[in-house]
């Protein structure tokens, strides 16, 4: 099992405001290699659901477990430590630094974990090949398309060797035919590499492609 959650809650806000229940004792498990999708409306739960199987918030209530460590006890530092040796990310705006080209971008947190420089440049060079955009290695994200763009993005989770990838709403500003291109480019990763892949979508071409779906109404599952 990679996740697990127990009667976990996320409460936004204090005593002197108006409290926000955006998740509601939640219980969830997934497993290694699971292709999932979490959907529902807007003001579902679904980013925050996202941001505590990363440890980017920490539950109100209840616990949150990652291959069996229970980061919601970890500190900080600790959490980032996780997130950045095996978990990927990857978002509707990109997230791509507009200075650096492809291949920097892709290169930047294996740079940050102190890798040496010949296995830096071969994990880079392999996830770019991955993604096909090795003849776009020198080109700025300003000079990529959006699809080229989430492209790169996900070359840097590929080269990073993350046992995850998590994904908010990774299409929504795709067209048709990039969106069907970047999904099927999940599921391939996901076979090939067995890395597990969850997504937070609005979107139809994603919903059909994975195989299981997860659905959230203010903070519940409608299927748990």
């Amino acid at each position: 099992m990679l996740f697990e959650l127990k009667e976990v809650s996320k409460i936004y806000g204090t005593k002197f405001e108006n409290n926000i229940k955006a998740i509601d004792q939640l219980n969830l498990k997934i497993n290694k290699q699971d292709f999932v999708a979490i959907v529902g409306p807007s003001g579902s739960g679904k980013t925050t659901l996202l941001n505590l199987l990363a440890g980017l918030i920490q539950p109100t209530n209840g616990e949150v477990f990652y291959n069996g460590i229970p980061i919601h006890t970890l500190n900080e530092e600790r959490r980032t430590d996780l997130r950045l040796r095996k978990m990927g990310f990857v978002f509707q705006d990109y997230q791509l630094l507009p200075t650096l080209t492809a291949y920097e971008n892709i290169e930047l947190p294996l740079r940050i974990k102190k890798l040496d420089k010949s296995l830096i440049k071969e994990k880079t060079e392999m996830a770019l090949e991955d993604v096909c955009l090795k003849k776009f290695t020198n080109r700025f994200p300003r000079e990529l398309s959006g699809g080229q763009q989430q492209r790169v993005a996900i070359a840097r989770a590929l080269a990073n060797g993350v046992e995850v990838i998590l994904a908010d709403e990774p299409t929504a500003n795709l067209d048709s035919k990039t969106a069907t291109e970047i999904v099927n480019l999940f599921k391939r990763f996901n076979r090939e590499y067995g890395i597990t892949f969850i997504f937070s979508t609005h979107d139809p071409r994603l919903i059909d492609k994975v195989d299981r779906v997860i659905s959230l109404e203010d903070g519940k599952f409608l299927n748990p």
